[in-house]
Parts: structure tokens; C-alpha cells; sequence
């Protein structure tokens, strides 16, 4: 290729429309390739280097680093790949956003006295939030040796999913809520509770029953229907008794009644992720205090 073929920094420069500064910049980090040098020494450029500035200031327009740009160039990796990349980045980046406006909104309209307490609790929380420290909790509080597959059941029943716009109420709730599950909190963290304990039979039934009967009473829930007998109650009480290896008759009732009404269970936790939750997903706490106002209401009646 003859030097009448080629253009100079210069030329490519306004053939491109930006500045030498610009062209060298790229050819420097061996995106732009030069065709040859002319007797000088200086760099000379063919006319494909037009389409390939063109593509460089294309990406580069959508904030793609110079290193990903250069591997799109040496099909190292495909475009697909790097958007698909760079939307990631960006949704992260719009949430770790939309949770420091909601934040900054909570200290803003909260009275002066309750601001030092906020702030403590939203700086605990990594930006954007994680709910990494509410699954480790579930892990923890569940019996051990409980089969893997059920533990992932019911950390994904448990641990909510965080809203893509929070409002200053709902960051509030999770700041609430990452602090009971981080620090020792009696009564919702340590122990088991005796309906679950290492005397509740067969832990691994227990659950089973526990996820069924939960999924059951959610549309109970959604239709705002009052708690009442029917299959999920059955599926409910029936996990119980088939962990314990004893059958489901009214007097089981009546002492499961008590047993679960004396638990310490965690409801601080079922309040705060209500207030994170969507309504039309009722969380596994709502199906549980479902389940046992069913319970009680069956077991109302005088002994046998």
C-alpha cells in the first residue's frame, strides 16, 4: 500500500471528526492499527482504519472500557457478551442509586433524635444491599443435618427479595431487619425452637410437610380468606405428626396448639420482611401464623 492510499494521523483525524490527540490515543493502546510509516517515521493509516475508528468511538460512547473495546476488536469476545456485561454494571450501579436516595430520604424526614440511630443502621448495610447475611442466619437456625435441598427450599422462602425501588420505609425495614439476623438476638437466633428441636422426630419430614402445607395456605392468604380447616392445614399438622411417627388425631392437635404457641419463634423477622414483601406474596411467616390461628380454631373446642 503506497503512501497515495494511506492518510496521516491528521487526515484520519478529520475524515473521523475528532482529534489527533484522540486517533493517537487509541493507536497507542493498539486499537487502531497502523498500515505503515512513512519515510519520517510517521504513522500512516488505510482507509479500513476509517470504519474501525468509527466502531471504537461507538463503544466507547456507551461507556465501554478501552480493554473490553480492544477484545471486541480481536473477537476475544463477542458483543453480546461485553453489553450483556456492561447491563449488569449498570443495574448494579442503579441500585446501589435507588437504595442511597431512599436512604438519604429516610435521614431526611426523620426527627432530629431518631437520625443518629438511622444512620448507624443504613451504614451497616452494604451498598447496594445484600441478603447474604439473612440466608447465613436461616442456615444457621435450621436443625443440623437437614438435607441440602431443603435448607435452599426454605432459605428461598425465607430470605425476601429486595425491591428494585425502595421506598425510605422499606430501607428502613431491611436495616432493621440485617441487624436482628447480624447481631445475637435472644430468642429469634439461638436454639431451636421445641416444635423443631433435636426432639421433634425426624427434621427432614418436618419440612417437607412444612414447604407443601406454606404453599397451600398462600392463596388462602392472597384471598384474604380467614384461617379455617381444609388441605393445608392437613398437610400442616400431618408434618408434624409423621416427623414424630404418631398420627394426626385431636388430641395431637390440641398439644401441637401449645407446643407452637410456646415457641420463640422469630416473628420481629416475619414483620419486617412483610414490610419488604409484596403483597401478593405472602411470606412463609404469614403462612405459618395462618396455619396455626387454623390450628387453634379447630382446637377450640373442650377436650375429648
Amino acid at each position: 500500500m503506497g503512501p497515495e492510499s494511506t492518510w496521516s494521523i491528521g487526515e484520519l483525524a478529520e475524515h473521523a471528526g475528532v482529534t489527533v490527540k484522540t486517533v493517537r490515543f487509541y493507536s497507542d493502546r493498539g486499537l487502531l492499527p497502523e498500515a505503515a510509516r512513512s519515510a519520517g517515521g510517521h504513522r500512516r493509516y488505510g482507509p479500513e482504519a476509517l470504519d474501525r475508528l468509527h466502531l471504537i468511538r461507538s463503544l466507547r460512547t456507551l461507556d465501554l472500557p478501552v480493554p473490553e473495546v480492544g477484545r471486541i476488536l480481536d473477537q476475544e469476545d463477542t458483543l453480546e457478551d461485553v453489553v450483556a456485561g456492561q447491563l449488569r454494571q449498570i443495574g448494579s450501579r442503579l441500585a446501589a442509586l435507588r437504595w442511597q436516595e431512599a436512604a438519604l430520604q429516610l435521614l431526611q424526614d426523620c426527627a432530629p433524635e431518631e437520625r443518629a440511630e438511622r444512620l448507624r443502621l443504613i451504614g451497616a448495610v452494604s451498598v447496594p444491599p445484600s441478603t447474604a447475611a439473612l440466608a447465613r442466619f436461616w442456615r444457621r437456625w435450621l436443625p443440623p443435618r437437614l438435607p441440602a435441598r431443603l435448607v435452599s427450599a426454605v432459605v428461598e422462602h425465607a430470605v425476601p427479595q429486595l425491591p428494585e425501588g425502595p421506598t425510605p420505609a422499606q430501607v428502613l425495614a431491611f436495616t432493621r431487619l440485617h441487624a436482628l439476623v447480624s447481631a445475637p438476638c435472644p430468642g429469634t437466633g439461638h436454639g431451636q425452637p421445641a416444635a423443631h428441636g433435636p426432639d421433634g422426630g425426624r427434621p427432614a419430614v418436618l419440612y417437607d410437610g412444612l414447604v407443601e402445607a406454606y404453599a397451600l395456605a398462600s392463596p388462602q392468604l392472597l384471598a384474604q380468606r380467614p384461617p379455617h380447616e381444609g388441605e393445608a392445614l392437613d398437610c400442616f399438622v400431618s408434618a408434624y405428626a409423621r416427623s414424630r411417627g404418631m398420627r394426626d388425631t385431636p388430641a395431637f392437635r390440641r398439644g401441637l396448639s401449645r407446643l407452637l404457641a410456646a415457641d420463640p419463634r422469630i416473628d420481629r423477622y416475619w414483620e419486617l420482611t412483610a414490610e419488604l414483601s409484596s403483597p401478593s406474596e405472602p411470606t412463609a411467616g404469614a403462612a405459618h401464623d395462618w396455619l396455626c390461628a387454623a390450628l387453634d380454631t379447630r382446637t377450640a373446642g373442650p377436650a375429648d
